[in-house]
C-alpha cells in the first residue's frame, strides 16, 4: 500500500468519524440545527433528525467495502441538501451559542461544504485496493 493510499484510507475513515458525530449531535443537540432550516421547508425538527439518521447511515456504508462508493455518492448529495440551511445561517445571520456569526466565519464556512463534497467525491471511485477500510470482518 502506498502512502497516497493509506493516507486515502485513514481520510475515509476521519470523514465516516467526522459524519457519524454531526449525525449524532442532530439528536443530542438538535436546536442549532433546527434554527438554521429555512423557514420554507416544513417540519424542521423532523429535517433535522431525519438528515442526522442519514449522515450516520453513509457514514457507516462509507465504511462498508461494497457500499462505500454508493455512500460517497449519498454524503455528496447530503452535503448538497443542507448548503441551503448553511446559507440560510449567513445570510439571515442566525447566531447560534458558542458558534461565531461574523462574515469572516461564512466566508470560511460557505466554501468549506465544496471541500466535503471533494472529500467524498474521493471516494466515488472503485478502490484498486485489496485492503480498503472497513467495519465488515473479511471473509
Amino acid at each position: 500500500m502506498t502512502s497516497l493510499e493509506r493516507n486515502r484510507e485513514i481520510s475515509r475513515v476521519v470523514l465516516a468519524v467526522c459524519m457519524i458525530v454531526a449525525g449524532a449531535l442532530h439528536f443530542l443537540a438538535s436546536e442549532p440545527f433546527v434554527k438554521i432550516v429555512p423557514d420554507i421547508l416544513p417540519y424542521p425538527l423532523a429535517l433535522v433528525y431525519i438528515s442526522g439518521v442519514i449522515e450516520i447511515g453513509l457514514a457507516i456504508a462509507l465504511l462498508i467495502p461494497m457500499l462505500s462508493q454508493l455512500a460517497a455518492w449519498g454524503l455528496i448529495a447530503l452535503f448538497i441538501a443542507v448548503y441551503p440551511a448553511n446559507i440560510n445561517m449567513a445570510l439571515n445571520h442566525i447566531h447560534l451559542d458558542g458558534v461565531p456569526d461574523g462574515n469572516w466565519f461564512h466566508a470560511i464556512r460557505l466554501p468549506f461544504q465544496f471541500v466535503l463534497i471533494a472529500w467524498a467525491y474521493w471516494y466515488t471511485r472503485p478502490d484498486s485496493l485489496e485492503i480498503q477500510a472497513s467495519i465488515v470482518p473479511k471473509s
